[in-house]
């Protein structure tokens, strides 16, 4: 029976099991997991926090974490600056990045969602407003996101990843997880 481990990954942590490459010893997976056997299905980065699937089986972690398979994975942003009409019409249509255009998001202005305190927080300036956004991408290019959102003029505060398919974080907090046999 294949086992899904639903990981709150907290900010600041590595989402692998080891931290090769550093002099300073940085948060990993291992230092909320111990479960041998299970393994990423796809990858969060260290300054972004939320939902992080693990599994012990193959297939589900490749359909998980392919683009091919167009997984949808539903991000709360926090964004620097007012939204307008105009930038969220062109996450839904598609942004240019570096790397090419990306597939139409599913986006939506939201209030502030109830959510755990981050730390460290982020940074706050009076005189700079913020909003929240409700993303859904179904690829997963590196810091995608984070690049959308500052190709259409507003530099991402805070991500957490809410939603991968049918799997959400639900009442996890950070640091928490919990294990679904398949």
């Amino acid at each position: 029976m294949a086992q899904l481990i639903l990981f709150n990954k907290p900010h600041n942590v590595l989402s692998q099991f080891t931290d090769r490459g550093t002099e300073t010893t940085r948060e990993t997976l291992s230092d909320y997991i111990d479960m041998p056997g299970v393994y990423p299905a796809g990858r969060l980065d260290r300054d972004s926090e939320g939902l992080m699937l693990l599994t012990d089986d193959g297939k589900l972690q490749a359909r998980i974490s392919d683009p091919k398979f167009k997984m949808p994975k539903t991000y709360l942003v926090q964004i620097e600056g007012e939204v307008s009409d105009a930038s969220l019409g062109q996450l839904r249509q598609g942004v240019r990045l570096k790397d090419g255009l990306t597939r139409p998001a599913d986006v939506e202005q939201i209030p502030a969602p109830s959510l755990w305190p981050r730390d460290p927080p982020v940074r706050f300036r009076k005189t700079v407003p913020d909003c929240w956004l409700k993303l859904t991408i179904r690829e997963g290019r590196n810091r995608q996101v984070r690049r959308m959102t500052a190709a259409v003029g507003h530099p991402t505060l805070r991500l957490v990843r809410w939603r991968i398919g049918d799997w959400s974080l639900d009442e996890l907090q950070p640091g928490e997880w919990r294990k679904i046999d398949l």
